[in-house]
């Protein structure tokens, strides 16, 4: 594509239209993030638009899947291997799709939640297997069964018997209620990290509300990298007769 050819002029042209300094333009180029430009007589750097679309590219994608991951995708655009750069940029949206899915079982078992005491948490609160299980009216088969599935893990006395501490029967009893929920299983191991990261309700919320801006934020980072994508691979696709 000719207008992917046009000059744009030395390292500090880039720089500015890109919002990088000249020697991270530098950088990106050894990198190998922009194309290699071409050089004068005198040795400076002529940059064209391949370099500039291939900066806001990396600027966005870095935004949206990380530095490491916009290194690669573009490092294989300029490769041409572009079914490579497509791939890894499809796991990028497929990684993103599955933290938006954990978030929304997180705000939903937030809700659930609502009524559980989580930030009171008092040394009183430990009990043995038979004392939760009472507390919480199951089997302590179930509690056992969260401890096989590394759900509620306990601590053992020195006789081998299962000691919940406070913090482990707050979680007893999160699980307990996401279970009776509806939650399964996996789901509950993907959400139960994020829960237990709060001491209070308010900072869960705003842990969670935190996360959301972050993950809409980096889904439109990549939604701004696909259009100079799309131009960096499509200079190299022949046209379909």
């Amino acid at each position: 594509m000719e207008k992917l050819q046009s000059q744009v002029g030395r390292t500090v042209a880039v720089a500015r239209a890109s919002g990088y300094s000249a020697q991270q333009i530098r950088d990106l180029e050894r990198d190998g993030v922009l194309p290699r430009a071409d050089r004068t007589d005198g040795g400076h750097r002529v940059y064209r638009q391949i370099h500039l679309r291939s900066a806001l590219a990396y600027r966005a994608l870095a935004t949206g899947a990380g530095p490491v991951e916009a290194k690669r995708i573009l490092r294989a655009v300029h490769a041409g291997e572009h079914g490579r750069a497509l791939a890894l940029l499809d796991a990028v949206h497929a990684g993103l799709h599955t933290e938006r899915v954990d978030l929304e079982l997180a705000i939903a078992a937030a809700a659930a939640i609502s009524t559980e005491p989580i930030l009171d948490v008092r040394e009183s609160d430990a009990m043995s297997i038979a004392e939760l299980a009472a507390a919480l009216g199951l089997p302590t088969s179930t509690l056992r069964h969260w401890d096989a599935t590394d759900l509620v893990t306990p601590n053992r006395t020195p006789t081998g018997a299962r000691h919940y501490s406070p913090e482990q029967v707050r979680d007893a009893r999160i699980v307990h209620q996401l279970r009776r929920a509806g939650y399964r299983i996996p789901q509950l191991r993907a959400v139960l990290p994020q829960l237990r990261r709060a001491d209070r309700a308010a900072d869960l919320h705003t842990a969670l509300s935190a996360r959301d801006i972050a993950i809409t934020a980096r889904s439109l980072a990549l939604l701004e990298a696909a259009a100079a994508l799309t131009d960096l691979i499509r200079q190299d696709t022949p046209a379909t007769p």
